[in-house]
């Protein structure tokens, strides 16, 4: 892999390599852009195959957090972790605490926090070695696991997906077909069951199918054939690249709109939504709740103020339809068209202040 041909594609800024022999870390940071703030997204510990596939994963999701953190109006630049190994059977102490002295040698250029493979456990370990990090305990003062406010924030967005397929936002009487029923699905069937939404289900993990069948009266469905149900609303709360070739024709609903990252396998798949009339609630706008959440870990948490500001992923997504009908272009295009022209008003006006000093800023609230 030519590594710095890949890092000027899209204007990475930085990869750091971390290795400790005696805990078997071995770890890559990518701070992607800090125009906003400091680069601010979880670590994910995975068994990757190879290390080409591990950085390739790194600067995927840490360019895919610039975009989150820009829409969510957060001032906070993009960044994510991954660490090579199985979180099953791989993680230790020494580990992340050692990670977390990587950390405090960028100096606040990068926050992290839990993401797949991780933990809140995790997050206080590293927590041992540095203050750059959230998503930590509540005896910390912090917010704990951000999954239930993710759930908030996807049902906030979904209503408003609905008032722009259906001229209202009620989910009252609304059928939902839910991909997943993990950490933040559950909750998020819980808020749809109790504005009077019909639940359909399903999950490779029978029992998490089960318990949201006992507790919201949800039909359940396998798999493969949750994409065909007929339903007014998809919502993908699992894996990627879900929708596709193969289950776009499937689809017989009028809005797409769930907690899963990177829903799209390509961007033609948003264009071939469109050409159906099916509205998209592009994915790193709906689930940004959990990095809102966790951001307000910076000022010293408050989760009333938290809950306020997951609140306006209502208004991010309406405003995306607003931009997409301005000018011209699906929903997915127009999220990162928000994003992209914030980014670019504060690169102008705060310049190189914000490179150099306004991590310290920000931390110095806490």
């Amino acid at each position: 892999m030519e590594i710095f041909k890949k890092m000027e594609e899209h204007d990475y800024e930085q990869l750091v390599f971390c290795q400790d022999k005696n805990s078997g870390l071995k770890a890559i940071i990518c701070i992607h852009d800090t125009t906003l703030g400091p680069a601010l997204g979880g670590t994910r510990m995975w068994n990757y195959a190879t290390e080409e596939e591990a950085i390739e994963d790194a600067i995927r999701l840490g360019r895919g957090m610039t975009y989150k953190n820009a829409a969510a109006g957060l001032n906070l630049g993009g960044g994510k972790t991954v660490i090579i190994g199985d979180p099953l059977k791989d993680k230790n102490e020494e580990m992340f605490r050692a990670f977390g002295r990587f950390i405090q040698g960028l100096n606040g250029r990068y926050i992290t926090a839990e993401d797949v493979g991780t933990t809140v456990a995790d997050m206080d370990m590293i927590h041992e070695e540095t203050d750059f990090v959230t998503g930590i305990s509540p005896a910390f003062g912090s917010s704990g696991n951000p999954s239930p406010v993710t759930a908030y924030g996807a049902y906030i967005g979904m209503k408003a997906a609905a008032l722009e397929a259906f001229g209202d936002d009620s989910l009252e009487g609304k059928t939902v077909a839910v991909q997943g029923v993990g950490n933040v699905a559950y909750p998020l069937c819980e808020y749809l069951h109790k504005e009077g939404a019909k639940l359909i289900v399903t999950d490779i993990n029978k029992q998490a199918v089960q318990r949201a069948v006992d507790a919201f009266g949800a039909t359940a469905v396998e798999p493969n054939d949750i994409y065909s149900q007929e339903a007014d609303i998809f919502a993908p709360c699992a894996m990627g690249a879900i929708i596709n070739d193969d289950t776009i024709p499937q689809l017989k609903v009028k809005v797409v709109a769930g907690s899963a990252n990177n829903q799209l396998k390509e961007q033609r798949h948003g264009d071939e939504l469109e050409a159906r009339g099916i509205v998209y609630a592009p994915d790193f706008v709906i689930n940004s709740g959990g990095v809102i959440n966790v951001a307000d870990e910076l000022y010293g948490y408050n989760n009333e103020r938290a809950m306020k500001r997951v609140e306006t992923i209502y208004d991010s997504i309406t405003r995306i339809f607003e931009i997409a009908k301005r000018d011209g272009i699906p929903s997915y295009i127009a999220a990162d068209r928000m994003a992209e022209e914030r980014i670019e008003r504060v690169r102008k006006s705060r310049s190189q202040f914000l490179r150099n000093g306004y991590s310290h800023d920000i931390l110095s609230r806490r």
